[in-house]
């Protein structure tokens, strides 16, 4: 479904095609008509499918922007969380004027004050944070129309239901309230029959991920290894046409041009390019002119090529259902796929968490030595040299060639041949990649202002995610540090140890 079929204003319509989006996913498009209806929604679905702007958009829809009051409240389970929600909810609404603040621990709450004090009319905030404003009398929810419950399965596997309860107990009877949620446990259930009103309940069924076709890989790395890794396995699997997916526009950026600086045929997409130049670049992918694509998640939307034939994931995506999405570009149309993960050491969770969505485990690949890529190198050469061969007309170069002859050995002059045709070793071009930022270790170790004086209720999270780039969280987060509140705070290639498969590129 279009959005422009959901009842949306022009404004909204147009801030949705400037983030790049065409057609509603189905949690959105079920969600949004019952949101402006006034009717409280219980909406469960795994992450990655688009639940921030399934609440984000009726809700700008439906403030009065002349109203300086906090008409709609956002509770996430942590700060991370609470300022992606908060920076998509602000680029929606930026034509609407709609004025969308954030609260949360670890920050300086005084800041968070005076910035308070723009009146704004939808506020994103974590449990701890928002009970701190409401006690220093900073935040006043009498007049909230609509409450959005953000990964309420994630905030009760935190320990925040009591905070939520009292947040909720404090808002207007006469409100609507949204629940969204992977999964509904019992005490979630409770939530809902507690403090919503005959709720709707929509329930979207899991991305499934045709598996028979791809050959679904890892590689364990670290992060300044994967690019020398990276160009090591083209070489190797000589792959026809790639997408690598990355998790930054920056990275984008640096991938595509160390790639081309190696000698790949290989170019970028992200959100900051022109459309005009997206388009260039997508047409010249489909018709075969570009060997690799470097794209972003959202970037890569609406690509649809039958013959990529590998998929290679240079940062591991943050939500499970990203990754179906990534890897189900290749493998299309009875077309045998590869896709490669990059792991990280402390990102191991997340891998299994992607193995439990797909009901795949992926095989373990050893990364090929230098001269293993060289072999690789070779064999993609002897196919370029046998093709210029055939379509080169030799009797007007006779001459030439003999006097060479006279001159040099015919092994030398094949291998000068074989030098030009091939890569040079990445040793002679180096590549740096800015280091991101690593996602946060799940069970609760990873973050910088943690406050560890209560238990940690961040063993059994869930790999967690809104659309697959907006959720980097800092951690296990404590029931305990109410102050501090840092919980809210674009063929084979192996087997199960080692196999590569060299082929010449067609």
């Amino acid at each position: 479904m279009k959005f422009t079929e959901l009842g949306l204003s022009d404004n909204l319509l147009k801030a949705i095609k400037r983030s790049g989006y065409e057609e509603a996913t189905p949690i959105q498009a079920e969600t949004i008509p019952l949101v402006l209806e006034g009717k409280d929604v219980i909406g469960q679905a795994q992450t990655g499918t688009g639940k921030t702007a399934a609440f984000s958009l009726p809700i700008l829809e439906m403030i009065d922007k002349s109203d300086p009051n906090i008409q709609a409240l956002v509770i996430s389970p942590t700060r991370e969380l609470a300022i992606q929600t908060q920076e998509q909810m602000y680029l929606l609404g930026r034509d609407e004027r709609a004025k969308v603040q954030v609260v949360y621990g670890g920050a300086d709450i005084r800041r968070q004050i005076n910035n308070l004090k723009s009146h704004p009319q939808v506020l994103v905030g974590t449990p701890g944070r928002l009970l701190d404003h409401m006690n220093r009398g900073t935040v006043k929810l009498d007049h909230v129309k609509t409450l959005v419950l953000d990964e309420a399965d994630e905030m009760l596997n935190m320990g925040f239901l009591d905070d939520i309860e009292s947040i909720i107990k404090a808002l207007p009877d006469t409100r609507q309230t949204l629940l969204f949620s992977a999964t509904m446990p019992p005490e979630i259930k409770r939530v809902g029959v507690q403090f919503m009103k005959d709720p709707t309940h929509v329930k979207i069924k899991a991305k499934e991920l045709t598996t028979d076709l791809i050959d679904q890989y890892y590689v364990r790395a670290k992060d300044y290894e994967k690019f020398d890794i990276m160009t090591r396995l083209f070489d190797v699997q000589s792959p026809d046409l790639t997408i690598v997916f990355t998790r930054t526009k920056r990275r984008v950026d640096e991938i595509s041009r160390g790639l081309e600086a190696r000698g790949y045929n290989a170019a970028g997409i992200h959100g900051d390019l022109t459309q005009k130049r997206r388009s260039q670049i997508l047409n010249q992918f489909k018709h075969g002119r570009l060997d690799i694509l470097v794209a972003t998640d959202v970037a890569a939307r609406g690509i649809d090529v039958e013959e990529v034939s590998h998929v290679y994931n240079y940062d591991i995506p943050q939500d499970p259902d990203s990754y179906v999405h990534r890897v189900g570009r290749t493998g299309r149309a009875g077309h045998h796929g590869v896709s490669l993960t990059f792991v990280t050491p402390n990102e191991m969770d997340y891998l299994r968490e992607i193995e439990k969505l797909t009901k795949v485990r992926m095989l373990p690949l050893k990364p090929p030595s230098a001269e293993e890529a060289f072999v690789g190198q070779l064999s993609n050469a002897e196919e370029t040299v046998q093709n210029l061969v055939k379509k080169t007309d030799t009797s007007k170069y006779e001459d030439m060639a003999n006097s060479l002859l006279e001159n040099y050995e015919a092994v030398d002059l094949v291998a000068a041949l074989l030098n030009d045709v091939t890569k040079d070793d990445s040793s002679q071009v180096p590549v740096k990649i800015t280091p991101e930022r690593p996602l946060p270790r799940r069970g609760g170790r990873h973050g910088g202002n943690n406050n560890h004086r209560g238990n940690n209720h961040g063993g059994n999270r869930r790999y967690n995610s809104k659309n697959g780039s907006r959720d980097r969280r800092s951690g296990g987060n404590h029931r305990s540090d109410r102050h501090s509140d840092h919980r809210s705070s674009d063929h084979k290639s192996g087997s199960n140890k080692r196999q590569f498969t060299i082929r010449s590129k067609g």
